[in-house]
């Protein structure tokens, strides 16, 4: 492994403030986003995520805001997802100052749409969101039950898709998605740890950058990830309330062998 492992913030923004919750629920204020993506950048962060987990149309508004006042402070690349159903959408959050975008639901409902965003933009610009969780024989009539054991799902992890994990990873990537970020639903909040095999898996099946997200609880839960083959480190809460800084993450990965930035 020879490039620098990203450590990157994820930032939850609903209605302009940042929340974080576990397994999606119970939502809790973490501040305001301008002024987070301002600190983490100084903290030496890789890159940003903002999440816009409201993601209405209404919402769009106020996100395309965010943005723009968050471009204009921090001088690392900003991922932009939530909501996002096409190129227009894509284009908006690009010229708001958006680097990257993320796409998740979307492209579930029309995988051409994957096809469409690197066309347009090159597929760079593209991040695939992925939210999996495992499926267990007491799963009823879901295929990825009798697949990878690892089933795509929408609405925060409530709703199950049918669609395999990893099967879906190996259409995106041949689609053009630039990067994955996948994200356990089991694990998210937890702070128990990454989920090791579900990276395995998605690094067996893609050759695009991986990001792991969904677990991290303590510094030494990040080389694990990325000795599973993530290329990124994804958290949020860890951060927001202030059980780790990034330097705190470097310093673990570093420690481990890892290049660092």
């Amino acid at each position: 492994m020879s490039l620098a492992v990203r450590v990157i913030p994820c930032l939850d923004v609903d209605a302009g403030r940042v929340v974080k919750g576990v397994n999606f629920r119970d939502l809790r204020d973490a501040g305001e986003p301008v002024e987070l993506a301002a600190r983490y950048d100084a903290m030496g962060a890789d890159e940003l995520t903002f999440l816009d987990v409201t993601a209405s149309s209404g919402g769009r508004a106020t996100m395309i805001d965010v943005v723009r006042a968050a471009a204009e402070q921090i001088f690392i690349p900003l991922t932009v997802g939530g909501g996002v159903r096409s190129v227009e959408d894509v284009d908006q959050l690009l010229r708001a100052g958006a680097d990257k975008v993320g796409v998740n639901t979307a492209a579930i409902a029309r995988p051409q749409l994957v096809a469409e965003i690197a066309e347009r933009f090159g597929n760079q610009v593209l991040v695939l969101s992925i939210d999996a969780r495992r499926v267990t024989d007491d799963t009823p009539d879901c295929p990825a039950r009798s697949g990878s054991g690892f089933e795509v799902t929408t609405h925060g992890g409530r709703r199950g898709t049918g669609i395999d994990a990893i099967a879906w990873i190996e259409e995106v990537t041949r689609l053009g998605a630039g990067e994955i970020l996948l994200n356990s639903m089991d694990a998210d909040g937890t702070k128990d740890g990454f989920d090791l095999e579900l990276i395995r898996a998605a690094r067996a099946a893609t050759s695009a950058p991986l990001i792991a997200s969904g677990g991290a609880g303590a510094a030494e839960d990040f080389p694990p990830a990325v000795r599973a083959g993530a290329d990124a480190v994804l958290a949020a809460s860890v951060f927001h309330f202030g059980t780790l800084s990034v330097a705190d993450v470097k310093a673990a990965l570093a420690a481990d062998g890892l290049p660092v930035r």
